[in-house]
């Protein structure tokens, strides 16, 4: 029960609220939802630094907030501003040269720290930050980005959903597959796959004008690419939040925050996103014409 309640306040609040935020304040490249977005990098990433401290890989909450903060924000400065997609690029070797050389001349403790806490930096720029950065990239499109983002946030979640439905139904007896996650199943892993498939190609079929394939192969049948755009966004998910499983069971820590009562920190309520925006970007990007 303690674990359901707060499943159904996301599904029936949350979820709600967000794609409220992506159809009605559209404006400016969607600059309300990305900020919130950039708002749950920057926390993900703190809690991943408390992760790696288990590790004695070391950075201050302020430096990893900070870090965390630049690359979805430098996307929304490049759509807002019209800026070129190499200021990311600079942002990021601004920041790695930086890590370099902030602490040459500290004169405290830093040969033995110098190289855990440059891991640390190189770790939380990456993770979550440069990864849900895609995200904040798909509003840079022109038309249509408000279906593209509710299509991949339907995908994430209900495949979640479904996939947890599934294995609480049907999982006794096929737990246990993943060390590093013994209580996923394999029938909630048919069961997010299924739901995923299901989104995607429906989602191709219902926005014709916006899922257009860019093939004339069997992949060009709108309703074949959705449905492959939905399961290679959907097994991403799922990665994601193994991956983030295996960052946990390493630490030595239960959840990677506290901050959302009954789910854990706020990476283990985006974990499956992080992996799964960049994934949805290149896919859709590959099978689709872009808007």
């Amino acid at each position: 029960m303690k674990k359901i309640i707060p499943r159904l306040l996301v599904f029936f609040i949350g979820l709600p609220l967000i794609f409220g935020m992506v159809f009605l304040l559209p404006q400016y490249h969607h600059l309300a939802f990305n900020l919130l977005v950039v708002i749950f990098s920057a926390l993900g990433a703190v809690e991943f630094s408390a992760l790696l401290a288990q590790k004695k890989l070391t950075i201050s909450r302020i430096e990893a907030a900070i870090l965390g903060t630049l690359p979805p924000l430098t996307m929304i400065l490049i759509a807002n501003l019209n800026l070129s997609d190499m200021l990311l690029s600079a942002v990021i070797a601004a920041v790695v040269s930086w890590l370099l050389v902030s602490r040459i001349f500290y004169r405290g403790d830093m040969p033995d720290n110098f190289l855990n806490r440059l891991a640390a930096g190189f770790a939380v720029l990456l993770y979550p930050g440069m990864l849900i950065a895609w995200l904040v990239r798909i509003s840079h499109w022109e038309k249509n980005a408000s279906i593209i983002i509710l299509i991949f946030l339907v995908v994430v979640f209900f495949t979640d959903g479904v996939a947890w439905v599934t294995g609480m139904l049907f999982g006794k007896g096929n737990q246990g597959i993943i060390p590093i996650s013994p209580h996923k199943s394999i029938a909630g892993f048919i069961g997010g796959a299924i739901a995923s498939i299901v989104i995607g190609a429906g989602a191709a079929l219902f926005y014709p004008e916006v899922f257009v394939p860019r093939f004339h192969s069997i992949v060009g049948i709108p309703s074949v690419a959705g449905a492959l755009l939905g399961l290679l966004t959907g097994i991403a998910a799922v990665f994601g939040d193994l991956g983030e499983s295996a960052i946990k069971r390493s630490s030595g820590l239960k959840d990677s925050g506290s901050i959302i009562p009954g789910r854990g920190g706020v990476l283990d309520s985006i974990d499956s996103i992080v992996l799964a925006a960049p994934v949805y970007y290149f896919i859709f990007s590959l099978l689709f014409v872009q808007p």
